[in-house]
Parts: C-alpha cells; structure tokens; sequence
C-alpha cells in the first residue's frame, strides 16, 4: 500500500477516533486531520494547544462549546451526499473545545500551527461559500469552509462532490513552492467518502521529475497525503466520491500552479480545485 493513503480503524476507538494524521505521522510541518465517529451521548473534548481547529460536523447534529461559548443543537444533514453545507466551528490555539453528540456523529478536525488572532466562532451552512466549477465530465460542487478570505491564522478548509465519471482537482494543479505570487508552499490532505460506499475514487499524485509518480485507488474512510506535486481525482462512473481537504503552509493563500502540459484544459481565470 501507498505511504500516501492513511486508512481508518475497523472500529471507533474508546473516544471515537477512526483516522489520525499528525505532522509527525505524515513527515510534515503544518497540517493534523482527525475523524472521530461518536455515538449518540457521546462527548469528545481537547485542548487546542498551540493549534487552531476547525471542527466539521460531516453528518449527525451535536452541542458544541469551547472554554467561552456554545452552540447547541447545531448539525443538518445526516450524509455528506446530502450536498448541503456542513455546520462547523473555529476554535483558536490556547483554547479547547466539547461535543457531544444529539445523533451518531462524524466529526472532521482540522488542524495547523494557530498564533492566537482570531476568536471562537460558528461557521454556518449560510456563511459557506458554494459554487459549482468546470463543465462537462470535469464539473463537480464546491463548498468552502474556511476559505482565506475569512479569519483563521493557517487553516484552509474546502469539501467537494465530484459526481461519478467526472474528474476534479483537474486539470492537475500543484502548490508546493514558497514562490509568491505565482505559487504558494501548501501541505494537504484529502478525505474521502463514496456513494454507494464499496466504491472508490482514483488520485494521481506526480512531480515534474516524476521522483514521486503514484495512482491511488482510494476507498470509502481512507484519505490521502499530498506533501507535494499535482493531484487530479477521478471519480468511476457509478460512484459518487467526496473530498475534504484540508490545507495550510507558512503562508495562508492559495496560489496554484498548473501542469503546463495540461493547462490547456483550464479557461482563464484559472480555478482548478
């Protein structure tokens, strides 16, 4: 198996972890992901250390709380192919945060380095960015999160359907030079759910030099580690696939850069996620 594919446990673990990804774990400085699926009752709570947080709630509703406010009763849809926009909370470094769980519950938590600038908040269904990008087989929906144009200190959060028989993160883009403003230094990470869940999506992850040429096929529950290169997704016809991705890199801006040799596939402006 791939080093690049982090597979999840067979069964929740006593706090309901299923998937763990550290820097220390994925050779990296900058992005952690968790996924914990907890039962109805259930509570989960963390320090956020000298991390910030963004806690998705994929599907199921909670109460949520950090160390100076609440939402309770927050939570909509019951499967990420629902297609609706997720409820999720910003926590900063140097706070912590509590769930517990009204329904089963998957919960993401994406994490990166936090210098303390920003306040808890909810980040609603209303306040999420939603658009649909590419035509033909290489258009997919997109639903920004924790976009830069709003406040967090590292983190970039962004979830995307990819319908089966099309293509996304297509055409192949990368962002791994520190080589503003043409490219920015972003580490990422890629977590998968299919419809119907024996499915699977196909993700090439390759360098100019082909020192790093692997294709994944990627199972419902894995998710996918991309230190560096571009990364296209297939989706098989048949087979709905879900992606969240989280990113972050010493600066936060998103600035890609297209495979010359398939750039042109991509109109101007260029968005290629």
């Amino acid at each position: 198996m791939s080093d690049l594919i982090v597979k999840p446990e067979q069964a929740p673990g006593a706090d309901g972890s299923v998937l763990s990804i550290t820097p220390e774990s994925a050779g990296w400085e900058y992005v952690g992901f968790e996924v914990f699926k907890l039962a109805q009752g259930q509570s989960l709570h963390r320090e956020t250390g000298d991390q910030e947080a963004c806690l998705v709630l994929l599907s199921g509703k909670a109460d949520v709380s950090t160390s100076t406010k609440s939402w309770d009763n927050i939570g909509e849809r019951m499967s990420v192919f629902e297609k609706i926009p997720p409820y999720s909370v910003y926590v900063p470094n140097g706070d912590s945060w509590n769930i517990t769980a009204l329904t089963e519950l998957e919960l993401a938590v994406c994490l990166a380095p936090g210098k303390g600038g920003h306040e808890a908040r909810l980040i609603s269904p209303d306040q999420v960015g939603v658009e649909n990008r590419g035509s033909g087989n290489m258009a997919r929906l997109v639903q920004n999160i924790l976009p830069e144009t709003e406040p967090a200190d590292s983190l970039l959060v962004v979830e995307v359907f990819t319908p089966g028989g099309h293509w996304s993160s297509y055409p192949p883009h990368k962002h791994d030079r520190d080589f503003l403003p043409e490219e920015s230094f972003l580490e990422e990470t890629y977590y998968y759910r299919t419809n119907p869940s024996q499915g699977f999506a196909v993700q090439r992850v390759y360098t100019d030099d082909r020192s790093l040429d692997e294709t994944l096929a990627v199972a419902d529950g894995e998710a996918v580690l991309v230190p560096k290169g571009y990364h296209p997704v297939s989706a098989p016809p048949g087979y709905d696939v879900y992606y969240l991705n989280v990113m972050a890199g010493p600066t936060r801006i998103w600035k890609f850069y297209n495979d010359p040799a398939h750039a042109w596939l991509m109109p101007s402006p260029a968005v290629p996620r």
